[in-house]
């Protein structure tokens, strides 16, 4: 049977990569989306040989609202599944004196990916099926004074995808929240990492593909992040306001 293309938003990322190799394992044709696609050709390449999946480029910027309904209107053909890998972690310290620099961070976590989701999420809903998946973070249950920049936008991103969930629930489309903790990228490199609390992008490409199979709402990749998260959200703000996690 053949199956239909799942869209990657963010293609260049390792989770992006990562969640591309997940589906065309399971024979689902990719489309790769990111800023100069053209240099994914070996990617495009790589998965078509390895999977024997049609994988096409397409050029995308999740900064470019404007352009976004073009986007989608300009596909091959819509997408069953599409998976928002788009973000940006940038520097705290750096974001707090530079006004530029965080709302680059927002618009990169909220804005974009926000967007780019909402129009695809008018063509599935008329077409009546679909998947919209969206990477969030940990970072956004709890503000907290090294990284609330970024966990600000994730938090918004977070009630975004909830809110799209709850008002397309009986229109035939899914949507997942995924929320990896920490992750194993080049953006982390060099971080020291607790290695039990921390997933390689190829987990998390798996666990995207079963959430969409099973139709999970929200993902943690690792289990163990859903009790460190209830135990922060619970902390006394008077206390939370003593400690630096």
């Amino acid at each position: 049977m053949t199956k239909s293309p799942v869209l990657v938003l963010g293609a260049r990322s390792d989770i992006g990569k990562a969640t591309a190799h997940a589906f065309a394992s399971l024979g689902h044709p990719i489309q790769l989306a990111a800023r100069r696609a053209g240099t994914l050709e070996a990617d495009r390449s790589d998965i078509s040989l390895r999977y024997n999946v049609e994988v096409s480029l397409h050029e995308f910027d999740a900064l470019d609202i404007q352009s976004h309904n073009s986007f989608v209107d300009h596909l091959p053909e819509l997408p069953e599944a599409a998976v928002c890998v788009v973000g940006l972690m940038g520097d705290q310290s750096e974001n707090e004196r530079d006004l530029e620099a965080a709302t680059r961070v927002m618009r990169s976590n909220f804005e974009g990916p926000a967007s780019i989701l909402a129009a695809l999420a008018n063509c599935f809903e008329e077409r009546g099926y679909g998947t919209l998946v969206g990477i969030s973070s940990v970072a956004g249950e709890r503000g907290r004074a090294t990284n609330y920049v970024y966990g600000s936008a994730k938090a918004g991103f977070t009630a975004f995808l909830s809110g799209l969930r709850n008002r397309l629930a009986q229109k035939g489309v899914h949507v997942v929240t995924v929320l990896p903790g920490f992750v194993a990228t080049q953006l982390t490199e060099g971080m020291d990492l607790p290695a039990k609390l921390t997933a390689q992008p190829e987990e998390v490409g798996k666990a995207i593909t079963r959430a969409v199979e099973k139709k999970q709402n929200v993902i943690y990749v690792r289990s163990v992040w859903r009790l460190i998260m209830m135990i922060i959200r619970n902390i006394p703000e008077k206390t939370f306001n003593r400690i630096n996690i």
